[in-house]
């Protein structure tokens, strides 16, 4: 472990979050992120890459049930699923002294479930340290 006390970075597949990584790591004098893509953003299925409008247009029933939270778009990730993934991936890391790059809207999910309350607005580069104390986890939000 480094004298940051980081001792790897790691982050999703996708290209927004290892991009991101792989600066940080540079940064820090580390290795090249691990990318683990459990780490992935949530998935939403048929409603991938559209704007509301488009969602609305082309698939008006299932907007609607999305909407009132009534059910998710054919393919989606269900809140339930996307959040035990990162309460599972975590787990995983709990041994490690990682920096994990993931993304906003499957961490705002993860925090909610373990705060039992919406976290504040998440802007890019957020950073919360997550422990787990035996029982169950805690997260803080650094303030940078």
């Amino acid at each position: 472990m480094r004298a940051h006390g980081v001792g790897e970075v790691i982050t999703s597949d996708l290209a927004r979050s290892h991009e991101t990584g792989q600066i940080v790591a540079e940064v820090l004098g580390l290795s090249p992120p691990r990318v683990m893509p459990e780490l992935r953003e949530r998935r939403f299925g048929v409603f991938e890459g559209l704007t509301r409008d488009q969602c609305v247009q082309r698939y008006p029933e299932a907007w609607a049930a999305w909407h009132a939270q009534t059910g998710v778009p054919e393919g989606a990730e269900a809140l339930s699923d996307a959040t035990a993934r990162m309460h599972t991936v975590l787990a995983d890391l709990l041994d490690s002294s990682a920096l994990v790059i993931s993304h906003g809207g499957v961490m705002r999910l993860f925090l909610l479930d373990i705060f039992g309350a919406p976290p504040p607005p998440m802007r890019n580069g957020t950073t919360y340290v997550v422990e787990h104390d035996g029982d169950r986890f805690r997260a803080r939000r650094l303030r940078m």
